[in-house]
């Protein structure tokens, strides 16, 4: 079933899913070779909890950590640990928070220190195509207009890997709500958009084969290449000439820019 939300319940989402954007500029603020993971998730957890919220991942489904930090071929849903990050890493962080009953979820890759051109690239174009996804996220549209945007500039443009096992989502009381909103398709295919509908749209998008699979934690999400993979999520919400961005990547982009141990020339 799909939840259409009252504009007083967006304005719940919208502080949801900004303590989301406040929590992952704290990571932006600190992330460095040798931090770990794990520190990584404490931070978040601290942070959120300090806000009054609950870090809605916890135990979801039986998830064992606060938050998921995906590093490198890793494209989703990996577990923080104590291995420390070093120069040339990148990071996923894909967190989430409730917060006065409402669900905020997004995701931002980190670059830290020196990569390679072709790591760059994908990381812009990923975050490119978010927007472009975004765009289409209009009344009167429909879903497959936000997947084919995605897929057109990432997959058709630059031969990069769109990942179709796992996709984006409703959001709304619940983490995951109806519609899903994969990142491949068809214009025109798909339920229709209408106002006031909140979506989690997250590009996972592969620099080699879009072909994953699934460790032996039943969690943690690989490409089968072993190449890089880039993932980034805003929380948007559906309105009748220009969708609503509900979280906000300005503040971690000027945190992560203030940050020497990250990389942001690709900007």
């Amino acid at each position: 079933m799909i939840f259409y939300k009252t504009e007083a319940e967006i304005a719940f989402m919208k502080e949801a899913a900004q303590l989301v954007s406040k929590t992952l500029t704290e990571v932006a603020k600190n992330l460095k070779p040798g931090m770990t993971t794990m520190q990584i998730d404490t931070l978040c957890a601290t942070f959120v909890r300090d806000h009054k919220a609950i870090p809605s991942f916890y135990k979801y489904n039986g998830y064992p950590h606060n938050v998921c930090t995906s590093v490198n071929d890793v494209v989703v849903h990996g577990f923080p640990n104590n291995i420390e990050l070093k120069d040339g890493d990148i990071v996923s962080v894909d967190m989430g928070v409730i917060l006065n009953g409402w669900h905020g979820d997004h995701a931002y890759t980190f670059i830290i220190g020196e990569v390679d051109v072709e790591v760059l690239q994908l990381v812009k174009i990923t975050k490119q195509s978010l927007y472009k996804g975004i765009e289409k996220a209009i009344a009167n549209n429909r879903i497959g207009d936000i997947s084919f945007a995605i897929q057109e500039h990432t997959e058709k443009k630059y031969g990069y890997g769109v990942v179709r096992e796992l996709v984006g989502h409703g959001l709304g009381r619940n983490l995951h709500e109806d519609p899903q909103v994969p990142n491949y398709g068809k214009r025109g295919n798909g339920p229709k958009l209408k106002e006031n509908l909140v979506l989690a749209i997250e590009p996972m998008i592969n620099l080699g084969t879009k072909d994953v699979y699934t460790d032996r934690d039943g969690w943690t999400v690989k490409t089968q290449d072993g190449k890089v993979s880039v993932h980034f999520e805003h929380d948007v919400c559906v309105k009748k000439d220009k969708a609503l961005i509900l979280s906000d990547y300005s503040i971690i982009e000027a945190a992560e820019k203030a940050n020497s141990n990250l990389n942001t020339s690709y900007y």
